[in-house]
C-alpha cells in the first residue's frame, strides 16, 4: 500500500512530526522553553553526521567490493547529509538568537560548519555532474574523514564538551533527545530513498 507514495512525502510527514515533538520538549532551568530549539538543532546536525558517516562507510565498501548498488547508496547518503547540514545552519542561528540574544558568527564551530556546507554543496553538485560512481564514493569517504579531523581539533565556545544533554543526568531530557534523533534519522532515511529513486528514474 505504502509503495504507491513517494519517500519524499514520508520525509515531510516525519519532519512535521519532529517539529510537533519539538514544541513539547522538556524545559531546562537556564534556557527555559528556548532549549527546545537546541534539541532540534542538535538532532538535525547529528542526523547530518550520521548520513555523512554512512555515505563514507558504504562508499568504502563500494570501492572494495565494486558493487554498483553500494555506490548508489553512498551517493544518496552524501546528498542527504548535505541537505541536513545546510538546513542545520539556520537552526543554529535561531538557537543563538533565542538563547543568547545575538548571532555569534565568529564562533569557531559555526564558521567551520559554514565552510563545510559550502565545500560540501559544491562537491555534491560536482559529483552529480561528473557522475562517476567511484569518484562519488571516494569523495564521500574523504569528506567525512576530513570533517571529523577538523572538528575534533576545533575550539569549543558555545558547544561545551562533553555533551551537556547526555551528562545532565535528567532522564526526561535524555529520552526526549534520543527520540528526536530517531525521528531525524528516519527522515534522513526517507530522503535517501528519494535520492535513490531519482537515480533509478534517470
Amino acid at each position: 500500500m505504502f509503495k504507491r507514495f513517494s519517500p519524499l512525502l514520508f520525509f515531510f510527514v516525519t519532519v512535521l512530526v519532529i517539529l510537533g515533538l519539538s514544541l513539547f520538549g522538556p524545559e531546562e532551568q537556564s534556557l527555559g522553553s528556548n532549549v527546545r530549539i537546541v534539541y532540534l538543532h542538535g538532532a538535525w546536525v547529528l542526523a547530518a553526521e550520521v548520513a555523512f558517516a554512512a555515505a563514507a562507510l558504504v562508499g568504502l565498501l563500494a570501492l572494495i567490493l565494486r558493487r554498483e548498488r553500494l555506490h548508489q547508496w553512498s551517493a544518496a547518503l552524501g546528498r542527504t547529509g548535505i541537505v541536513f547540514w545546510l538546513t542545520y545552519l539556520p537552526l543554529s542561528l535561531w538557537a543563538m538568537q533565542a538563547n543568547w540574544n545575538g548571532l555569534f558568527l565568529a564562533e569557531p564551530r559555526f564558521r567551520l560548519a559554514l565552510t563545510f556546507a559550502i565545500v560540501g554543496t559544491l562537491m555534491q553538485v560536482g559529483l552529480w555532474l561528473v557522475n562517476l560512481n567511484w569518484a562519488t564514493s571516494l569523495a564521500n569517504l574523504v569528506f567525512f574523514v576530513v570533517l571529523r579531523m577538523v572538528f575534533a581539533t576545533a575550539a569549543n565556545v558555545m558547544h561545551p564538551p562533553p555533551s551537556p544533554i547526555f551528562n545532565s543526568g535528567l532522564w526526561n531530557i535524555i529520552i526526549f533527545f534520543v527520540l528526536l534523533n530517531v525521528f531525524a534519522w528516519l527522515a534522513a532515511y526517507f530522503l535517501t530513498r528519494w535520492f535513490l529513486m531519482l537515480k533509478a528514474a534517470n
